[in-house]
């Protein structure tokens, strides 16, 4: 029986543990420029000091206007690769891996004047109304992916994760909240993530797992269920989509909090869910913040990894915290210099 601190694989993706940071914005960027900063560089390494076996960077834009602001990262220029370079080679020393999710906010950029959707259709009462997309607008939308893509690899991480959820581009195509396109775009809402999909995985290495983070479910009348996610989660994975980040929200008043009544891992259902309809590796997220809720997600196997957002933003060492209170922790665990703050401490 796998534990949290069971070594996993996909592919070429060799993590020693089963627990994830995953991606969270910072809104730290300084000069609106996209480059990580010297906070982000401590915010990820330092969980990788903490143990954590799978890092994924927060939503970096694949074009400037992608951004949900423009404190956020960027991906869309060679200019910001040394410092995403620099983040992801301090994470390796500590023998953790790292991913980057690439992303576009769609309407939801609140910056971009205007932000573009597939319809025009603003988000919500106070937000602009966006521009709708030509084909020849959406043809360099794919290359961006794909762009961004590239120099991801050449930033030195490990894979990429692909944003499809919480309301952002890809999901505002699939969704028929904001898709009501007549082109065939509107009449196959799920085109546009298949075409960036494929784009992405042309330029990253054949053993370089693909992640895709989608909303299996959107918390408002006239959104889609599961049913329909595990349909497009269908296509995402013929078109090249490796594992699947589940998590659910971000159209309508509802984002990705799950309201009010979401309790201690209230997405895990949507992730085995997808898990056992594709037969397909999955990451779990959602209020995993209890060392024994996360625990329990692996050991009973519904999911191959944990993410745990929230606890690690209070806790860097949340790993090795879990390690300890689940059992005992390995002295070869803990970095040397932090030895004595674990061990032996009673």
């Amino acid at each position: 029986m796998a534990d949290l601190f069971a070594p996993y694989e996909l592919k070429a993706l060799t993590l020693k543990n089963r627990v994830v940071m995953p991606p969270m914005c910072q809104y730290a960027v300084e000069k609106q420029d996209g480059i990580p900063t010297d906070w982000h560089f401590v915010h990820y390494v330092s969980r990788a000091v903490g143990g954590t076996g799978f890092i994924i960077v927060e939503m970096s834009g694949i074009h400037p206007d992608g951004r949900i602001t423009n404190q956020d990262t960027g991906i869309w220029d060679d200019g910001q690769i040394a410092a995403h370079k620099r983040i992801s080679e301090a994470v390796h020393t500590h023998g953790a891996r790292i991913a980057i999710q690439l992303g576009h906010a769609g309407r939801k950029a609140v910056d971009a004047n205007p932000p573009v959707a597939p319809s025009a259709i603003p988000f919500d009462a106070h937000s602009k109304t966006p521009h709708a997309l030509t084909r020849d607008e959406i043809a360099e939308m794919v290359n961006a992916y794909r762009e961004a893509a590239r120099r991801a690899v050449e930033a030195g991480y490990d894979t990429v994760e692909l944003h499809g959820a919480h309301g952002y581009l890809i999901h505002q195509f699939h969704s028929p909240l904001s898709n009501v396109r007549e082109d065939e775009y509107g009449k196959d809402p799920i085109l546009f993530g298949e075409q960036v999909t494929e784009a992405v995985r042309e330029v990253l290495p054949a053993e370089m797992p693909l992640i895709m983070r989608v909303s299996a479910k959107e918390y408002v009348e006239g959104g889609y269920n599961e049913a329909y996610a595990l349909e497009f989660c269908r296509r995402y994975k013929a078109a090249g989509v490796d594992m699947f980040h589940v998590s659910s929200g971000g159209e309508g008043p509802i984002g990705s909090n799950g309201g009010p009544n979401a309790g201690p891992g209230y997405q895990v259902d949507l992730a085995e869910y997808i898990r056992s309809g594709l037969q397909v590796p999955v990451i779990a997220v959602g209020r995993l913040e209890s060392y024994e809720e996360a625990q329990a997600v692996i050991a009973e196997a519904r999911a191959e990894l944990v993410a745990v957002g929230r606890g690690m933003l209070s806790d860097p060492y949340w790993v090795l915290h879990a390690e300890e209170a689940l059992g005992g922790i390995d002295q070869a665990s803990l970095p040397k210099p932090y030895v004595r703050g674990f061990w032996n401490k009673k």
